[in-house]
């Protein structure tokens, strides 16, 4: 009887599931299709999924018009660096929150996932005023800095749960044999966390990469511009979009972060089996 009402269950998740992929593809589809469109399929009145004569013309109005490969370029640099910067300076203070369990570690894991509910109109003004006196205005230096204290939380809430999946008895049998906490700690845990440390590291660089508002405030020399803020510049005056180029280009943009994201989905479930193996 059970086998019989849990297969309707299964599947009706499954076609939830499915109306919910349906649902997130569609955007991406559709940009696929527009990128690919010559100009009078684009203003037909009886738009088609499939393009009728395909071109990439597109593609190279998007190249011509815009500069995208240096943009790629400033938005590959900082979010290689800030996705680094912000794992090395958000693991050993994971380490320390997961192992130390007194209030003030909880209180400041508290914090961090608060601190996520902050909007970014809230802080651009004294962001602003401080990169200011710095002289890291129109810098890419400075938009790393706000990147990585902007990914900064939501990566040591991320590996503090990594580092808690990590059996403590692995490092007292590591401390046993004579080793000290700083060879334990590169012996034993950091080989364990790789799988997190990696995870992590990909979804501050997929947020940095994406990022727009702070590169629209803070930077406004052309040359030092990412690829979001290049994308604004195939609307027109009058808020018309050149709507080919600004699809493909947009597609341009949209495949590291998918291909990224793909190898996210592989280590975080490596990540998860590793920690579920007790010893």
């Amino acid at each position: 009887m059970s086998l019989r009402t849990s297969r309707p269950a299964r599947a009706g998740q499954y076609l939830a599931l499915l109306c919910y992929l349906v649902f997130l593809a569609f955007p991406f589809l559709w940009l696929i299709s527009t990128a690919f469109k010559p100009a009078r399929e684009l203003g037909s009145l009886h738009p088609t999924w499939i393009p009728g004569s395909p071109t990439l013309e597109n593609f190279r109005q998007a190249f011509d018009e815009q500069p995208l490969l240096r943009a790629a370029g400033n938005s590959l640099t900082v979010a290689l660096s800030a996705s680094l910067i912000a794992v090395v300076i958000a693991t050993p203070m994971a380490y320390v929150m997961a192992r130390q369990r007194s209030r003030l570690a909880t209180a400041a894991t508290g914090w961090v996932v608060v601190s996520q509910a902050f909007p970014f109109v809230l802080v651009i003004i004294p962001l602003f005023l401080v990169l200011k006196n710095l002289h890291l205005i129109n810098s890419l230096l400075g938009l790393i800095m706000v990147y990585v204290v902007w990914s900064l939380p939501f990566a040591l809430w991320m590996l503090v749960g990594y580092v808690r999946a990590v059996p403590a008895e692995l490092e007292e049998a590591a401390a046993v044999d004579g080793a000290g906490r700083l060879r334990t700690l590169v012996s034993v845990t950091a080989p364990l966390l790789a799988p997190g440390i990696v995870a992590t590291a990909m979804f501050a660089f997929i947020t940095a990469w994406n990022e727009f508002f702070f590169a629209l405030v803070l930077l406004k020399s052309p040359e030092k511009q990412t690829l979001p803020v290049i994308l604004t510049h195939f609307l027109g005056a009058e808020g018309v979009a050149d709507l080919g180029p600004l699809a493909a280009a947009a597609f341009l943009a949209t495949i590291p972060s998918l291909v990224i994201f793909a190898i996210i989905q592989r280590r975080i479930t490596g990540g998860m089996l590793a920690g579920a193996v007790k010893t």
